[in-house]
């Protein structure tokens, strides 16, 4: 059986073996794919595991012997999953691998909004320690957290994980679901819809899915109704937020930090209006990146390829 990887060294850059995978038969690994190799290198496979390589309808059509497609990734919007059910091909994905890292850098992205540690740190290396008069001094101001209210948008795994990092903080956290619950609260988080939730909130951390609902769910007018000074985190999806009325509240001072490990375009554009906006944090696309959660990553790749091969699949999204 014939295996190839299109893009492996995001989860892979060489500090991991693929020998789970490379059990399944005979196995091709590829860096980085563009469109224009795709078909080339995807021809006379059985098994195409992509990350974010894209198949798309005109694609599949050219892979007559493709049986199965298994994104590594928890989103799946780079294949065509329509064409692949035409063709009688099963498409998995990975989900909830990265809830406790994705959880982390959050929680990292807003402790750098408040406490500002790394400006701190390249001043004191600078020499500003050494030649302050006073024993103690500040670049920006720092922001204490306990008893602030969060608003975590989107209660899957990932989302609840951040709701109890921020109440362990003292943060009065607020969730507001896709689907509202009967209850009103769990475990001391309340539940309320987005326009009740965001008008009280001093930080909002996004965690849903990309969705015709959610796209530009942060916008001008969103924003105007924030309270003054609002923190945003976004460690799920770039669209989410409008990055140009953004960079216009940043740059007004409406929004007083945004922090983001994804951005709209992916990698980053260099005309992005984030990259000259004050009191921003970019990070590119590193919460799913500890060693740890790649190994988990790639180990539940193996446990869905396994699962097809047994004519028992799991994780399937078509």
């Amino acid at each position: 059986m014939k295996i190839v990887i299109l893009d492996g060294s995001a989860a892979n850059p060489g500090d991991i073996s693929w020998e789970k995978i490379e059990s399944f038969g005979d196995l091709t690994v590829y860096d980085v794919t563009s469109p224009d190799q795709l078909v080339e290198r995807a021809k006379g496979a059985q098994i195409c595991i992509t990350n974010k390589t894209a198949f798309t309808a005109e694609v599949i059509e050219q892979l007559p012997d493709l049986k199965y497609i298994g994104v590594l990734a928890t989103g799946y919007n780079v294949v065509d999953l329509k064409a692949c059910t035409r063709h009688g091909i099963t498409v998995t994905n990975v989900p909830e691998y990265s809830t406790f890292a994705t959880a982390q850098m959050t929680v990292a992205l807003l402790l750098e909004l408040t406490n500002n540690a790394g400006l701190h740190s390249d001043s004191v290396k600078d020499g500003d320690w050494v030649r302050s008069p006073q024993f103690c001094y500040w670049k920006r101001p720092l922001t204490e957290l306990w008893n602030k209210n969060a608003v975590v948008f989107g209660y899957g795994k990932i989302g609840r994980r951040v709701a109890q990092i921020f109440k362990a903080l003292g943060m009065n956290v607020t969730a507001v679901p896709h689907h509202m619950p009967k209850n009103k609260e769990d475990d001391g988080i309340r539940f309320a819809p987005a326009e009740e939730a965001f008008a009280d909130a001093d930080v909002i951390s996004l965690h849903s899915p990309l969705t015709e609902e959610t796209k530009d769910l942060i916008n001008k007018e969103s924003i105007k109704n924030l309270k003054d000074g609002v923190i945003i985190i976004n460690a799920a999806r770039g669209p989410l937020v409008n990055e140009e009325d953004m960079a216009e509240a940043l740059k007004s001072g409406k929004v007083a930090g945004y922090a983001a490990d994804v951005v709209s375009v992916e990698p980053m554009k260099a005309d992005n209006p984030l990259l000259t906006s004050p009191n921003t944090i970019l990070t590119p696309h590193t919460a799913w990146a500890p060693r740890e959660t790649r190994i988990r990553l790639i180990d539940m790749c193996a446990e869905n390829i396994k699962a097809y091969l047994d004519g028992t699949p799991i994780n399937k999204v078509n």
